[in-house]
């Protein structure tokens, strides 16, 4: 009945008149605040009414249902569930101003805020909703509240092109030069999104040229976003930038030329008007700093130092590429997620161009940079292994086609270096490893990450196990002791999961449209059970590895007899008393393996003692106790 209640007000939330009110009117008091209270999706009735701003409804709710006016739900914005949603949050960010007002008069917080300590204020200046605004700030809303991350009613204003609501901001006083926790200030947000009006009042209200936590100033931020009519307006503020400033900001607005704009023209002239600055007639010459070793991935180029090199550039587009992401990697440092992510771009391109070597050395590069810059288990850290197994399962799978539709140049996908997938296998499984150490308790992360890695761990491992054939011996032997360093660390995925428990299940295939690298893999678990993983280890739901095995529609039989092969026990019950047989849908036992040639006498007494419950503690060897309760 409680189910069918939820249901009839989430109808009644449909109705755009009273008509049908009477709905609740014969329910008990009982009954009704149970429904008031209640949640669908994490909404509750008040919460669904105010986001789509059926006044009636909310107005019949509170008056006459008693619906608590601050109990928090979640709601769905652009494609983001919002939670700890207050109902005036909800009506303020969906615009509803008559909601808003009924709201307040009813004595709604007006500072209530959600999860992430986002005010209502703050959620009307997000989608510029200036009546509402103005209102909330009337009735008493602090305009200086900031949400988790520390942004403020003004930043977001600024970041969303509000001028009407910014220039209301500031003349109530409010904070030009506040930072968020990363450190960006109001002017960060304006040049981030291109608000050439609001910077300029920005500007006129004292708004400072200060850094955020990466170094990074608002003409840079400019700059990195292609904004060039802000960079213009900036360079030309002699109070608010010096020399090198400007130097750097047009070096960077043409790395962002070529790679995000594809303009290459526009790059050059961009990066002349730099180096005239750089040997501006009159002043003390502004050279580049030397760079003392060359990078590999960027095949060994150095920076053009010297205007005279610079008039060669056009006729080498691949040069004009190389000298970005340099300019980039100086003038924004390794730690800039912009950095590595036009590094990875970049490469993507060249693997698109079916210059695949280009592409592994450009993301080697990446890689390496974001596991010295970053934390463990950084999603841009996943990002780069997932993307590396994507790139491997493809040119595996299309290996020597010319005719592919993915390949429709007609270029011949050459076949993946060993080497490659060992080198990136190992960062992987470090990435592992630091991960681990990052969750020792009192951590705050979220085991979900370390999940996922060792999961791409297992998919590279797949794709080495895929051409172990071709093996050299001392290649066998780097691969199995790599996959050594990854049993040996005892790590547990989702559920309690070995990684011997994951490669046996379809279900934790990432990259499902490349056979290459699909679960379940019978060579990986061959390896894994060499180097030592545990056939019989335990997840937390009771399962073996061979449990899951079953579970595979249908389950390979090459999967089953290896894990037998290797000590599994046929008979072994899961959490729920199961065996393998058990578990199998729509295959016989013997049309897989042989029973017999897999049933030990151990196991038949140990079935034996458990079938006739026979009291078997203090009677047979400790050691076997667990043995028999397998069993």
């Amino acid at each position: 009945m409680f189910t069918s209640l939820v249901q009839s007000v989430c109808k009644f939330l449909k109705l755009k008149s009273l008509k049908k009110k009477v709905f609740l009117d014969h329910r008990s008091a009982e009954e009704v605040l149970m429904l008031v209270g209640s949640k669908t999706n994490g909404a509750t009735p008040l919460v669904m009414a105010c986001r789509n701003g059926h006044y009636q409804v909310v107005e019949y709710l509170v008056e006459r249902c008693n619906a608590d006016i601050e109990q928090v739900g979640s709601v769905v914005f652009d494609g983001e569930t919002i939670e700890g949603a207050p109902p005036l949050w909800c009506a303020a960010a969906a615009g509803h101003f008559p909601v808003v007002k009924f709201l307040v008069k009813r004595g709604a917080s007006v500072n209530s805020t959600t999860r992430t300590n986002s005010t209502p204020l703050r959620a009307a200046c997000f989608d510029g909703h200036f009546e509402i605004v103005k209102f909330l700030i009337e009735e008493g809303a602090d305009i200086e509240v900031s949400n988790r991350h520390g942004h403020t009613c003004l930043m977001i204003a600024c970041y969303k092109g509000h001028f009407r609501i910014a220039q209301y901001l500031l003349t109530l006083g409010a904070n030009v030069n506040r930072k968020s926790v990363k450190g960006n200030t109001a002017l960060h947000d304006c040049a981030e999104s291109g608000s050439l009006d609001i910077l300029k009042l920005l500007i006129q209200q004292g708004a400072k040229m200060d850094v955020d936590s990466y170094g990074m100033t608002p003409l840079l931020a400019a700059s990195v976003t292609g904004h060039s009519h802000i960079v213009e307006y900036l360079i030309e503020q002699d109070s608010l930038v010096s020399r090198s400033d400007r130097i750097e900001a047009l070096e960077l607005l043409g790395a962002t030329y070529v790679d995000k704009k594809r303009d290459m023209i526009g790059a050059l002239d961009l990066w002349k008007r730099a180096m005239a600055l750089r040997f501006e007639e009159g002043q003390m010459p502004m050279e580049k700093p030397l760079q003392p070793i060359t990078v590999e991935a960027y095949e060994h180029t150095r920076e053009i130092r010297v205007p005279e090199e610079l008039e060669d550039l056009l006729a080498d587009p691949d040069e004009m590429r190389m000298q970005a992401l340099l300019i980039r990697e100086r003038i924004l440092g390794p730690a800039h997620p912009d950095t590595s992510y036009y590094i990875r771009y970049r490469g993507a391109v060249y693997a698109d161009a079916g210059k695949f070597a280009r592409c592994v050395a450009l993301w080697s590069y990446a890689l390496e940079m974001q596991q010295t810059m970053l934390e463990p288990l950084n999603p841009m850290t996943q990002s780069s292994l997932f993307s590396f197994t994507e790139l491997f399962s493809f040119m595996m799978d299309k290996e020597g086609n010319t005719n592919c539709r993915a390949n429709s140049r007609g270029r011949r996908v050459p076949a993946v270096a060993f080497q490659d997938i060992l080198s990136v296998l190992e960062r992987a499984i470090a990435e592992v490893r630091s991960g681990v150490d990052a969750l020792v308790p009192p951590s705050d992360r979220d085991p979900a990450h370390l999940h996922r890695v060792l999961v791409i761990s297992l998919h590279l491992a797949c794709l080495l196990a895929r051409i172990m054939a071709t093996f050299s011996d001392k290649q066998r032997h780097l691969a199995h002791q790599t996959l050594y360093s990854l049993v040996s660390q005892n790590v547990r995925g989702r559920l309690g999961q070995t990684p011997l428990h994951l490669v046996c299940s379809s279900s934790s295939t990432l990259v499902g449209r490349y056979q290459a690298c699909r679960f379940p893999s019978p060579d990986l678990v061959d390896m894994l059970l060499e180097v030592g993983a545990d056939v019989n280890a335990r997840d937390d739901l009771g399962n073996t590895p061979l449990h899951l095995a079953a579970s595979n529609r249908p389950c390979p039989p090459a999967l089953a007899r290896v894990l037998l092969a290797h000590g599994a026990h046929l008979d072994a019950r899961d959490g729920q008393g199961r065996t393998f047989r058990d578990l199998l849908q729509g295959q016989e036992l013997h049309h897989i393996v042989n029973p017999l040639h897999y049933t030990k006498l151990s196991c038949l007494a140990a079935r034996v003692v458990r079938d006739n419950n026979i009291k078997f503690h203090g009677q047979i060897p400790y050691s076997l106790n667990e043995f028999v309760l397998q069993h």
